[in-house]
């Protein structure tokens, strides 16, 4: 640094003064030519720091008894690598393989076909095989078990690999990126933050926020009603529209995130971004505007048989697959379409239509992202990564399809007569469906199996495009190297020539386990460098090492996801195909090469124990949603809510479904009387409601949107003006999960209303939805009330009691659930 004489600082320093009040800028911008500012334009080189974020560095000026004797130093910007890119990252939900036509599929998306044809396109690139496992790889770059997502997070259990808490050791790609001067937003679905910290109280290290993500718009769940979503922004809950017919989730999120990148660009035009689009469509409920469901009317009425055939053509003839690729058979239990009634036909290719539109839609709204990019001349040096979901296609629809995805698990009855009656309003928010498992395995050509199933490429075989036109010459081509969801982390950080660090926030990095892909962008016939993967998910098993696959035969069937109990280890068989002869996984040759089985298993067994994958647990039943909620749930039988406008995700709820419970709501009544509601969990799907309309208290138990399974208690008049108790009352008949009980309603004291209420859920039929107190957030449980059922009154306090045994705590003398570790974060974390 060069420096000035005090003579020289003193005449300048008082010329600097007389210029600021005079606002002469002209005069300024002389004087400060010959004065140099310690490192004013130096800007931290970020990119090569292994311990983040970096540490302050020291005053670089001068300090002395006074400003004519000092010199001013600033602190260094941040700034990215020189020519650092944007990236956006998509990953969308439940969309299989052969779904989109880029890979072949049935259902048009031309943005898609645009960012291939601009790129290139990878064909043996595999996920995790269900959607949290998938995201936390995705996100960290770690295997899923090992950052503690064994499973999905609603299947959480006490054993470190299924924790479902993302430690402090393994840092996203987003912090990484934001701390080597990146802004940093996530858009859509985000369902890796524990369910029991999904609440106002936090805490908000695992929300998405304290993922490395400086915003965050979307929902924190599995799923979400397309319609009528359960949003966040950042950490506070947002309402949406609930009476809007023109509103609906994928628009919303383009737009939000088009607004974000035009802020972002224009208070930093020179700064990258790190932008995630994480849509949730293709997943349960398959919602999509009318007119893009009537696009694809009659278009599969060819049934699943015939699509795949007309697929695997297609795939063949594009190179997506070999030529010698076979296709494997339908699996037995999922009948031929032409042994189906014409009833049969008709509702079930509807059902395809439905997901046609949800998936065409989807890819209009991601084509609106991309051209704002174009348009802002952002695009060239943009790296955009889109993965066609985060596995394999969803088998959780059943062989017949459901209009209440979660209805199985509730014991929901749907008649073919009355799913034919819905078909017009298939897609639309009366319906929360998902098509047949047929349709599942037409779009997964030409593999076997399907979602959950990590065994075979069915459940974990994903198409992925990559464009960055600035970079990739090779432009339409498509790539064969074996790669895993593990390897976009690497691959990002490389192209934006950053390094891993091996320290974050004070924490010791563990290792990655993804490698870059950059080296295949520009060289076709690049050796694999990712050369050997192991895959479990829910008792499913496989080991790939250079070309061979070891898997495990499953044993669960695939008629909707929730009806295991589980199985011994032992039982399982185990099959082997030569990935480099047989594309499609369709020739099991276990027999011809036991040698090589064997070690595949045996190196199964030991990434296994390196990755915190045991022990394995293959149940899938009812009883294991309820692990983590035993472990963390209050213990206390009383529940206080002080005041209205309060909500709290359905993992921190009272646990009532399923039990006996009492509801007292302490209120006010205006003079002009009250409407709206006292307490909300679920909708309409599956949920309980408290209300009031014209006055009048009410209690309603919506098995689901049937109107057979409504069930509505109601006094007989309406509540006079002033404080007032209102107490709901249930006595749970018991005997099990499922049943139905007694509603009792009293005001002041005095009951004014009985009656039966049939059966009731055992869990909220939309895996998003909150217990809320003075509103109805998302779907509404009634259609009684209309945009959130605001409560017109004063809610003083609601006190919910629960009362007697938990239902789904087993029978009696079961084991407990396993408890997670008293001091499981800090484990983690390595404290």
């Amino acid at each position: 640094m060069s420096t000035v004489s005090g003579s020289n600082v003193g005449v300048m320093m008082m010329a600097l003064r007389l210029a600021r009040r005079i606002g002469c800028l002209l005069g300024i911008g002389i004087l400060l030519s010959g004065l140099s500012w310690a490192h004013a334009e130096k800007p931290i080189i970020s990119g090569q720091e292994t311990v983040l974020p970096k540490a302050p560095e020291p005053f670089a000026g001068k300090i002395g008894p006074n400003v004519k004797e000092s010199v001013e130093a600033f602190p260094n910007r941040l700034t990215a690598p020189k020519d650092a890119p944007n990236v956006l990252l998509i990953m969308t939900d439940d969309v299989g393989f052969a779904a989109s036509s880029p890979f072949g599929g049935p259902i048009p998306t031309p943005n898609i076909d645009k960012l291939a044809a601009n790129g290139l396109r990878y064909n043996r690139f595999n996920t995790a095989a269900m959607c949290s496992p998938t995201r936390a790889s995705l996100l960290t770059g770690r295997n899923h078990h090992a950052v503690a997502t064994g499973t999905v997070l609603d299947f959480t259990t006490g054993y470190p690999g299924y924790w479902s808490i993302i430690p402090k050791s393994a840092a996203t790609v987003a912090e990484i990126l934001k701390d080597n001067g990146y802004n940093t937003a996530m858009f859509g679905k985000n369902h890796n933050t524990p369910g029991w910290e999904r609440s106002p109280a936090g805490p908000f290290d695992r929300w998405p926020t304290g993922l490395g993500f400086e915003y965050f718009y979307g929902f924190m769940a599995a799923e979400t009603n397309q319609w009528s979503p359960t949003m966040y922004r950042d950490t506070v809950l947002v309402p949406t529209p609930q009476d809007d017919p023109n509103y609906i989730l994928d628009r919303d999120l383009a737009d939000d995130a088009i607004k974000w990148i035009h802020n972002q660009k224009a208070g930093a035009p020179d700064k990258p971004f790190f932008a995630y689009l994480a849509t949730g469509s293709g997943h349960g409920p398959h919602h999509a505007p009318k007119e893009w469901i009537e696009k694809f009317k009659g278009k599969f009425d060819q049934g699943w048989d015939q699509a795949r055939t007309d697929t695997l053509k297609r795939q063949k003839e594009d190179g997506i697959v070999p030529a010698d690729a076979d296709n494997n058979p339908r699996p037995a239990g999922v009948p031929a379409w032409d042994s189906l009634s014409a009833d049969q036909k008709k509702l079930y290719a509807h059902f395809m239509e439905v997901y046609a539109g949800v998936i065409a839609y989807q890819d209009s709204q991601i084509g609106r992202i991309v051209d704002e990019l174009a348009r802002m001349g952002q695009l060239d040096n943009t790296l955009v990564i889109f993965i066609e979901g985060d596995n394999g296609a969803s088998a959780e629809g059943g062989l017949s399809g459901t209009l209440n995805e979660m209805g199985v698990v509730n014991g929901v009855k749907e008649s073919q007569d009355w799913k034919i009656s819905m078909m017009d309003q298939m897609g639309g928010p009366n319906t929360y469906e998902h098509y047949p498992v047929g349709w599942a395995w037409a779009m997964n050509t030409p593999f076997q199996w399907f979602k959950s199933y990590a065994s075979h490429l069915g459940g974990v075989r994903n198409g992925l495009v990559v464009s960055w036109p600035a970079h990739i010459k090779d432009k339409g081509a498509i790539r064969p190297q074996f790669h895993h969801v593990v390897d976009i982390m690497p691959t990002i950080l490389e192209a934006a020539g950053i390094r891993m660090p091996t320290v974050v926030n004070g924490v010791k990095q563990q290792p990655v386990n993804g490698v870059s892909m950059l080296y295949s962008f520009n060289k076709a016939d690049a050796p694999d460098r990712h050369r050997s993967q192991y895959f479990e998910m829910l008792g499913n098993r496989a080991m790939y090492q250079d070309g061979w696959m070891a898997s495990t035969t499953p044993k669960r069937t695939f008629n909707g996801l929730y009806v295991s109990d589980g199985h011994p280890d032992t039982s399982y068989s185990w099959e082997l195909y030569d990935l480099n002869k047989d594309y499609s996984q369709a020739h099991n040759i276990a027999a011809e090469h036991p040698d090589k089985l064997k070690a595949l298993e045996a190196l199964w067994w030991s990434e296994a124990k390196r990755n915190n994958v045991l022990p394995i647990d293959d149940n899938l039943g009812l009883l294991r949603f309820t692990d983590a909620r035993k472990a963390y749930e209050s213990k206390s039988a009383g529940y206080d809510y002080w005041g209205g406008d309060i909500s709290v995700g359905n993992e921190v709820m009272p646990p009532i479904l399923g039990r006996s419970f009492s509801i007292v709501a302490d209120v006010v009544i205006p003079a002009s009387g009250a409407d709206g509601v006292l307490v909300a969990a679920g909708s309409h799907f599956g949920g309980w409601g408290f209300f009031l309309k014209g006055g009048v208290p009410i209690a309603l138990e919506s098995f689901s949107q049937q109107a057979s399974d409504q069930f509505r208690v109601a006094g007989p008049s309406a509540i006079p003006a002033g404080p007032a108790m209102i107490e709901y009352d249930f006595d749970y008949d018991g005997g099990g999960p499922g049943k139905g009980g007694l509603m009792r309603i009293s005001v002041n004291g005095q009951e004014v209303a009985h009656g039966r209420v049939d059966k009731t859920i055992s869990l909220l039929a939309e895996r998003d939805d909150t217990f809320d107190i003075g509103f109805d957030a998302g779907a509404p449980v009634s259609d009684e009330y209309k945009n959130g059922g605001r409560f017109t009154g004063d809610i003083r306090k609601v006190t919910v009691t629960v009362k007697g045994p938990d239902p789904l705590a087993g029978p009696p003398g079961a084991a407990p659930a396993k408890a997670a570790p008293a001091r499981m974060e800090k484990t983690l974390q390595g404290e």
